[in-house]
């Protein structure tokens, strides 16, 4: 039983974010775009405290490989339980600092991987790369 509900409880998190992906941008994000810029002030003091200096560090650790994307790049990330948790309370805190992301969780069939997928209109992807040259110098 506690399986099933695990499983439920993924779905209901993780269906929103795949349908997202695959719909068309509304009309409200096609007249809106954010720069290309973190707002850390998104986040409370304690929230980003958490973001920037554990849980994102924390997940970076725990990348296994990062492919390039035509307009971003893809993590694959270990699949426990663990890694999840940190995925989806990271996911949910950087839509609020980083809103030209297009973030996406997918999980492949067959037990295979887990991967976090970063994408976005035009300059995303350099943006990301960025970033991760960044936080890998630190």
């Amino acid at each position: 039983m506690k399986t099933i509900f695990q499983f439920i409880t993924a779905i209901a998190i993780v269906a929103p974010v795949a349908e997202e992906a695959t719909s068309e941008p509304s009309s409200s994000q096609a007249e809106h775009e954010s720069p290309f810029a973190c707002n850390a002030f998104a986040l409370s003091p304690e929230v980003r405290k958490r973001h920037f200096e554990e849980v994102g560090p924390a997940l970076l650790k725990l990348k296994k490989s990062m492919r390039e994307l035509p307009d971003g790049h893809e993590l694959e990330l270990p699949t426990d339980s663990r890694t999840y948790q940190l995925l989806t309370e990271w996911m949910f805190q950087e839509r609020l600092c980083c809103p030209f992301l297009d973030i996406a969780l997918r999980f492949d069939r067959e037990n295979g991987p887990l991967w976090l997928r970063l994408t976005g209109r035009p300059g995303t992807k350099e943006f990301i790369k960025m970033e991760f040259d960044l936080a890998r110098s630190r």
